[in-house]
């Protein structure tokens, strides 16, 4: 997607010889300006312009498991980070001051249209203080008329009407620069009567509806189309209750037609389906999970599994964040004080131990590694899987080395491949070594010691 921004942008320069604006420094100014004296015009060359702006938006649905309204907290993180990305000033402007954008009569290429109105109001509002303020000096100042108290009392009322009307929308302005939408949608949901409220999905909305307008705006004044791409990850380790309120809540914002959002819902439909099923949402759809899912979803498509390549990065990344595993500076140091002994005594010392379980653990995750062994076919596509198996392998083989006495005895591809295979099959794992137990139960004094996994496994794979 930001590929596909780059190469439109240009296009798009090339074709009108027209840059983009953007709301920072001078351009800032700028947008003040239009949005306090100017109506947008949506005109035929803005609807021509092929030239877009994703503006990224990543919602974790976890981090707001933990509360009642899942769904207000991707209302409330939308409002934020529009908020952010724009400034807070523009947009407490554009809530006292701003148009909503309009289509152009007739073909009009003209994009900005002067508010006659409220310039009107602006410098007749003006011209009423100066008049107020110049009665009031003189009543104050002008000798022979300082007498006058009705003079004063006319000043006085004149400058306080129209100064107040000026504080007003002043205050106004810094009133929506100090609260965010946020902050509103928060406090209608900590409300005693938020359950009681019935026009509280109608306030919601036209948040929501102010945003819209506002990104219209910004639309025509950077000269491009913005588009607002919420990446809502995590939903399938939630409550039922909790996922089918997100969805719910994209349907909301998703309700109008020319909305500027694009959800990409990042799920695993196995599980989804049956959260749904579980909810009342699912009443007049046969409870059948895929049909409302198949209604609110409007593009599916799947990500393939991941390859031998991203497997070994994967892994790769996963080895790196355990920093007990730095094999070459832990060697370097056993080394070095390897150097400085003279005589190897008899029992290993604890440092030597360590320096051979750190060399047993590398050994291990160079064979999973491997792309020409075997054993990195079986990796999982799970991250989870992965950091497990990597924080399983040195705990074995540190295990297997207390247990054995002497260093070296154990195989690291033999307990690597171990650890690999107890997290794919572990069902499978566990029924083979009950097997195994039962027949050496049955039969102590045969020797179970050489005895493979695999021929277990055909000797009993009839129950």
């Amino acid at each position: 997607m930001r590929q596909e921004m780059v190469q439109r942008e240009e296009a798009e320069l090339r074709r009108s010889h027209q840059k983009p604006r953007s709301p920072e420094g001078w351009g800032l100014l700028l947008v003040l300006w239009y949005l306090a004296f100017y109506k947008p015009i949506i005109t035929e060359s803005h609807l021509r312009r092929k030239n877009i702006e994703f503006i990224f938006i990543r919602f974790s649905a976890w981090q707001y498991a933990g509360c009642d309204k899942l769904w207000a907290g991707l209302v409330t993180t939308l409002c934020d980070s529009i908020r952010h990305h724009f400034g807070a000033l523009p947009l407490s402007v554009y809530h006292v001051m701003g148009t909503r954008p309009r289509f152009a009569s007739g073909f009009s290429q003209k994009e900005w249209v002067l508010k006659t109105g409220t310039c009107l109001k602006l410098w007749g509002m003006l011209f009423v203080l100066g008049a107020g303020v110049t009665i009031l000096l003189v009543a104050l100042l002008v000798p022979g008329i300082k007498d006058h108290h009705a003079l004063k009392v006319v000043g006085s009322a004149v400058t306080s009407l129209s100064g107040s009307g000026l504080a007003l929308g002043a205050f106004s302005i810094l009133k929506n620069l100090l609260i965010s939408e946020k902050q509103k949608i928060e406090r209608l949901t900590n409300s005693e009567k938020f359950t009681s409220q019935l026009g509280f999905m109608s306030k919601v909305r036209n948040e929501v509806e102010v945003l819209v307008d506002f990104l219209s705006f910004m639309e025509i004044f950077e000269r491009r189309r913005l588009r607002v791409v919420l990446e809502i990850t995590s939903l399938d380790i939630c409550y039922p209750e909790k996922v089918a309120g997100v969805l719910n809540a994209m349907n909301t914002l998703l309700s109008e037609a020319n909305t500027p959002f694009i959800f990409i819902l990042a799920v695993d439909p196995s599980v989804i389906v049956p959260c749904l099923e579980q909810t009342g949402c699912m009443k007049g759809l046969a409870d059948n999970g895929y049909l409302y899912l198949n209604r609110t979803v409007t593009l599916p498509f799947s990500i393939p599994e991941m390859g031998a390549r991203s497997r070994l990065r994967f892994l790769e990344a996963a080895i790196q964040t355990r920093e007990d595993l730095m094999y070459r500076i832990i060697t370097s140091n056993v080394e070095r004080r390897r150097a400085k002994c003279q005589a190897v005594p008899a029992v290993p010392s604890r440092e030597e131990a360590d320096a051979e379980a750190v060399r047993c653990i590398h050994e291990a995750f160079r064979c999973l590694h491997d792309s020409t062994d075997p054993l990195a076919r079986y990796l999982p596509t799970s991250g989870a899987h992965v950091r497990r198996i990597v924080n399983t392998i040195p705990i074995t083989l540190r295990l297997l080395l207390h247990r054995s006495g002497t260093p070296g005895t154990p195989s690291p591809r033999a307990a690597a491949a171990w650890v690999v295979l107890a997290d794919q099959w572990p069902c499978r794992l566990s029924w083979a070594l009950q097997c195994l137990e039962d027949a050496w139960q049955s039969r102590p004094t045969t020797d179970f010691g050489t005895r493979s996994l695999w021929s277990i496994f055909q000797e009993n794979v009839g129950e």
